[in-house]
């Protein structure tokens, strides 16, 4: 189950795993909510060079409002349940046959060796299959979130692709890959909001 817990919370941080850069150029007229980051800078000795134009995104506050993330967070937990539902099933069904067998044995209710040899094999039959059961679960659960952690990190790569086509900043960035970064280069806002709008769009398509 821990086994499944980690790769199902590693599947969800890959998504925000992602290198988003874009060519340069100077910010779009119709982004007057940001800060401009682009300019020139003029060196000791004169000469003018130019300046990154760069901004960050917030990848937990992404993760938390973005809806897609959101439903694929949703999907982990409901598979994790199935699981653990699944197990306790299993579980409670091999108990119950193992405790007839040895309520049976201490009753002298096996009138032959071979009959309460047949059990045991049964019962062991039951705990193969329930761990190989289970462990298709598993595996289920693995591919299906896979599957969607990919077309979450597609989306979001996509967008900011799309974004920046207008925009056209050197790069946009995600808060962890820095030490600090001036508040007004920060886009998580604008990015989210266009995320949702795109994703509920699509939704209604259906």
């Amino acid at each position: 189950m821990k086994k499944l817990a980690m790769s199902a919370s590693s599947l969800l941080l890959g998504a925000m795993a992602l290198s988003m850069t874009a060519c340069g150029g100077d910010s779009a007229a119709d982004n007057s909510s940001a800060t401009p980051a682009a300019g020139t800078a003029t060196s000791a000795d004169g000469a003018t060079t130019s300046s990154i134009n760069i901004r960050y995104i917030d990848s937990d506050s992404v993760l938390s409002h973005y809806q897609l993330a959101k439903d694929v967070q949703d999907a982990t937990v409901r598979a994790m349940q199935r699981i653990e539902n699944a197990r306790n099933s299993k579980g409670a069904e091999i108990q119950k046959f193992a405790a007839s067998i040895q309520q049976k044995a201490q009753s002298n209710g096996y009138l032959t060796e071979a009959s309460y040899n047949a059990d045991m094999q049964k019962l062991q039959k039951m705990q193969q299959d329930a761990e190989n059961y289970l462990a298709g679960l598993g595996r289920n659960a693995d591919n299906e979130l896979a599957q969607q952690q990919m077309q979450l990190s597609d989306s979001i790569e996509k967008f900011i692709k799309e974004y920046n086509a207008t925009r056209k900043y050197d790069a946009i960035l995600y808060k962890n890959a820095g030490v600090y970064f001036n508040p007004d280069l920060d886009i998580t806002k604008e990015v989210i909001d266009g995320l949702n709008a795109r994703y509920t769009k699509a939704a209604d398509k259906k």
